[in-house]
């Protein structure tokens, strides 16, 4: 076979559609623009804060929405002493491990810390709220130590 025989087809890979958050995440956005944070619960009555559409044990589908506490407390932390540009925070911060009162699952979010030394696994957050919610995970700009 020559080169002349192969055939060619220009090729763009991309995903040309869009996905619906869909009645429990859709439900999770929708509160955080109010200012509010929600779980649901488990079958085995756990709170589970991002909520979740299916139970992880039975698969069954959830629909207990519980509202959490806008304060918490850090279950784990790594410090980030170099923020990258695709990081939420331009200086110094900790991703973490927030169980929120109320909350039975601890939830990832940032934390906002004059040092490393200052963050601590037992150690109390509360949640910072950007200036104009819209019903993003960013609306929680991010977590400040108490």
């Amino acid at each position: 076979m020559s080169q002349q025989d192969v055939l060619h087809q220009a090729f763009e890979l991309g995903y040309t559609y869009t996905r619906s958050t869909g009645p429990v995440v859709g439900r999770f956005l929708t509160e955080l623009k109010k200012r509010r944070i929600v779980g649901i619960r488990a079958s085995d009555g756990r709170v589970v804060v991002p909520p979740m559409e299916y139970d992880p044990d039975t698969a069954e589908a959830l629909s207990e929405f519980v509202e959490v506490g806008q304060e918490g407390e850090i279950v784990s932390f790594a410090w980030v002493k170099t923020p990258r540009d695709a990081h939420p925070m331009d200086q110094p911060f900790a991703w973490a491990m927030i169980r929120l009162d109320g909350a039975d699952v601890p939830m990832i979010h940032c934390v906002a810390a004059e040092t490393e030394a200052a963050v601590g696994t037992g150690a109390r957050v509360k949640a910072v709220w950007a200036d104009d919610p819209v019903g993003y995970i960013t609306d929680i700009r991010c977590f400040e130590l108490l």
